[in-house]
């Protein structure tokens, strides 16, 4: 597979947003967060095509004005708060097959919520995902936790129960996290997706090969992200 453009980028950026009001255009370092994405896709390696996906014609402008030429209006049906990224590459994919254009076999996802990332980074785990592709239903960025999982609580019937196994007896997680194994937390940075999962109505699959970011990563959920990250980038200069 090597030298062969066989990745599709897709930047998917629904404009409905609670957290941040229209987050995936917010400006971040005078740039849209979408803009951001669009530019790290044009440095990777082995990319046919870079495509943005969103419910709105204004975002899709905005990305047009950023060099991308492949520009996909979804339904505001496919733009929910409980609409799933499956459900958005399988509608994607379902407008291509109705105009009979040819699938590609692999389709790198870039979340505009995380917005910074480095070059040689995502050429790494494109060339990671190449070499073990054979064997692995999916690739995922992941960042490792502070606190293990094992350590997470929530509140059940009004008591505080572990989410492992909804598991009451909190003394058996009272412990420094080094008793514990590490467990990771999906961050965005670069996932890497097969086209025949896709149809086959799945996202990742069951062999999932994880690909670890390690340092700061400019993941934004909420204003407090937002914030933060701004700050990063204003120390860092």
């Amino acid at each position: 597979m090597k030298n062969k453009k066989i990745f599709w980028v897709f930047i998917p950026a629904r404009s409905g947003s609670k957290a941040i009001k229209d987050k995936n255009i917010k400006k971040l370092n005078n740039k849209p967060l979408l803009a951001h994405s669009i530019l790290s896709a044009k440095k990777l390696i082995n990319v046919e095509r870079i495509i943005v996906s969103s419910d709105s014609k204004k975002y899709l402008n905005i990305a047009k004005k950023y060099g991308c030429k492949f520009l996909h209006l979804r339904s505001k049906k496919l733009s929910g708060d409980k609409i799933t990224d499956l459900d958005v590459f399988k509608g994607y994919i379902k407008d291509l097959i109705k105009i009979n254009i040819k699938l590609p076999k692999f389709f790198i996802h870039l979340r505009p919520t995380t917005p910074l990332r480095n070059k040689k980074i995502l050429n790494k785990g494109i060339n990671l995902f190449i070499k073990n592709s054979k064997k692995i239903s999916a690739m995922r960025s992941v960042s490792l936790m502070s606190n293990p999982s094992y350590k997470t609580m929530k509140i059940s019937n009004g008591k505080l129960c572990s989410v492992i196994n909804n598991d009451f007896n909190l003394d058996k997680y009272n412990r420094p996290k080094e008793f514990f194994p590490n467990t990771y937390l999906p961050n965005g940075y670069i996932d890497i997706i097969k086209t025949s999962n896709i149809l086959r109505n799945k996202l990742h699959g069951k062999k999932v090969l994880p690909y670890v970011i390690e340092g700061f990563n400019s993941d934004i959920d909420n204003k407090h992200d937002y914030k933060y990250v701004k700050y990063k980038i204003e120390k860092d200069d």
